[in-house]
């Protein structure tokens, strides 16, 4: 969808000719609902700053993924970091997905949403004892290894509650993703994963580690890929040294291919989630494993919003600013990654019809590096305003802070013509409650 002022187009982020970032976020009578309520509406009763999703865009961008890779019958696990709220995952989990958690912290959300434990895959290069333990006892289905010394201390913690736990060994395959530096992980230079060298060396091992069954082979290499080739790349080098393995008398059960799908946010082309499959399924069907996804951005991504308020607008000499009520403690993306989010009005076509300005969109953050986009070509906006942050649903709300002892904003999620909150806006009692004077 575009929204046509005098000659110039603004693109509606997602609503695009790929069907797998289409979401329920549209403009029906020049006013943008959410499914079937407008979003004014919303943020007039709840205040903002303001996540909204989409419980219909959730689920179908998993449905999507599930469909395309039917063949292999894929566990796919969620990413908890994209968005961990207990609504969204409780969602997705009665979908039938696992989650994909990297702390104790995630692993007691995802217990708490239903998450049968042997869904449940473990990732992070720095778990600690005490998170280990917990995991062993609550019985979930593997460990991601990222170094020996972890899978070491795995082996400790499992003879020391007398089980045997499952693992699989994270592949770094040395592969360049094509996506933002600080997203990319399949590099050898990343923190993340073991190289092949190393990796036969520590399964070697595999026969004097008594208390963990290696059974699986892990890689993820990167976040927001767009194209299937780095995908491929990677795939084929791990394949084969899977058929290595076995060629040696390895037995392995798992294949996780983590996530990284990447999603519309301005003016990317991602595969679908079809086009995906069409891609690496014909790898996938040389070996006999059990291949499991652990997407979370191409779940969430699209399926969320975040609107804000217009409080002023500011004119200088050289530029325009339009300071709104979220600040980087509500979407910390555009200041930590340079990250574009399309930032729409929530009617099409205002008081300022055939207007339209260059501005700056920043925060009441006491940061110069606080704004949501810069010399952005906006639709004329008046203070008391609404403006729309899209494709926010993943490493938005997440990652949020009370920087500046700000409140973290109020979650609702919509399905068809209702809004329930799913995470009430912060109190100021709330910041300090864990504080000692």
């Amino acid at each position: 969808m575009l929204i046509l002022i005098l000659g110039h187009q603004l693109p509606v982020a997602g609503i695009t000719s790929n069907n797998d970032n289409m979401h329920e976020f549209k403009y029906k009578e020049n006013k943008l609902y959410c499914e079937n309520m407008e979003v004014r509406d919303l943020a007039e009763k709840f205040g903002t700053p303001l996540y909204v999703y989409s419980y219909k865009t959730l689920t179908d961008h998993f449905l999507k993924l599930k469909t395309a890779f039917r063949q292999v019958s894929p566990l796919i696990c969620y990413s908890v970091k994209a968005n961990s709220n207990l609504a969204i995952l409780k969602a997705l989990v009665d979908k039938g997905a696992g989650l994909d958690i990297v702390s104790g912290g995630e692993l007691f959300r995802a217990l708490i949403a239903g998450c049968p434990a042997e869904r449940i895959v473990y990732a992070s290069v720095g778990k600690t004892v005490k998170e280990i333990e917990e995991a062993i006892k609550k019985g979930i289905l593997l460990f991601n290894v990222e170094s020996l010394p972890e899978l070491e201390n795995i082996n400790r913690v499992a003879k020391k509650l007398n089980k045997i736990t499952k693992v699989a060994i994270r592949i770094n395959p040395d592969v360049e993703a094509h996506t933002h530096h600080f997203i990319t992980t399949g590099k050898i230079t990343n923190k993340f994963g073991i190289d092949l060298s190393n990796a036969t060396k520590i399964l070697s091992l595999r026969r004097k580690l008594l208390n963990v069954n290696i059974c699986g082979l892990h890689m993820h290499i990167g976040s927001q890929i767009t194209k299937g080739a780095p995908f491929v790349q990677a795939l084929k080098k791990v394949i084969s040294f899977t058929i290595a393995l076995k060629k040696d008398g390895v037995k392995l059960e798992f294949l996780n291919m983590g996530g990284g799908l990447g999603i519309i946010y301005d003016k990317e082309t991602p595969q679908t989630a079809q086009e995906f499959a069409q891609k690496v399924l014909p790898l996938l069907k040389k070996i006999n494993l059990k291949i499991i996804f652990e997407p979370g951005r191409f779940i969430a991504g699209n399926a969320g919003i975040l609107v804000t308020k217009v409080l002023y607008i500011k004119n200088t000499p050289v530029r325009k600013f339009i300071i709104v009520d979220a600040g980087m403690n509500d979407l910390i993306r555009p200041a930590l990654y340079g990250a574009y989010h399309n930032i729409i009005p929530l009617e099409g076509i205002g008081e300022g019809i055939g207007k339209v300005e260059k501005a700056d969109v920043v925060g009441p953050i006491c940061e110069s590096g606080d704004f949501l986009a810069k010399e952005r070509l906006l639709p004329c906006v008046e203070e008391g305003d609404y403006l729309a942050v899209m494709s926010s649903g993943a490493y938005g709300f997440s990652m949020s802070s009370n920087y500046n002892s700000r409140r973290k904003a109020t979650e609702i999620m919509v399905r068809k013509d209702r809004a329930r909150v799913i995470r009430r806006r912060d109190t100021y009692q709330d910041m300090v409650r864990n504080e000692i004077i």
